[in-house]
């Protein structure tokens, strides 16, 4: 039997925290993001990305984590909570980071976000918790995933996303390509 996909907790902010509060709805803008988030809008919103290029294309609107994640750094000793890391959306029932580029995830409200590749972890995952950095880093170069610590993506269609709502997955054509960093 095949899992469910689903959000298991939606989370924002309007400052450029390291963490995001749970809601119960977020509203999804096409090629914006989050809507009353501090990473909306059409050109890249994380602050040292704007230091780099202020102008590039923001691929970054929307960041999602697995539950399952956090319930395995939970169980290694790291008191992450939903939002506490800082995602807009928190899954259940699909490894996330081995999506392949382009996937699509549908909400019951019909909003769509477009996956655009992996989020890179930064020295503030440390701050957070001691040691959990190294737990969201592939232990050799040569790995499939590099990064373990969610992934981004662009709202390709408007809507609400609500906790607890199923999520279908839209892949790609083949052959499919693997995420790599934003």
């Amino acid at each position: 039997m095949k899992a469910m996909v689903r959000v298991e907790a939606v989370s924002t902010s309007t400052e450029h925290s390291f963490y995001k509060v749970n809601t119960d709805v977020i509203q999804l803008v096409c090629g914006h993001g989050v809507e009353d988030d501090a990473h909306f809008g059409q050109t890249v919103q994380h602050l040292y990305l704007i230091k780099k290029d202020p102008n590039r294309t923001n691929l970054r609107q929307v960041h999602l984590i697995a539950l399952e994640r956090i319930n395995e750094w939970n169980r290694l000793g790291h008191p992450v909570c939903c939002g506490s890391l800082g995602e807009n959306i928190t899954t259940s029932g699909v490894d996330l980071e081995y999506l392949p580029a382009g996937t699509r995830m549908r909400f019951q409200s019909g909003a769509e976000i477009q996956l655009t590749g992996l989020r890179k972890p930064c020295h503030q995952v440390d701050k957070f918790s001691t040691g959990l950095l190294e737990l969201t880093m592939a232990e050799s170069k040569d790995s499939e995933v590099p990064y373990k610590i969610g992934v981004m993506g662009i709202v390709v269609v408007t809507g609400e996303v609500v906790r607890g709502e199923e999520i279908k997955l839209i892949f790609p054509p083949v052959p499919h390509e693997p995420m790599t960093k934003v």
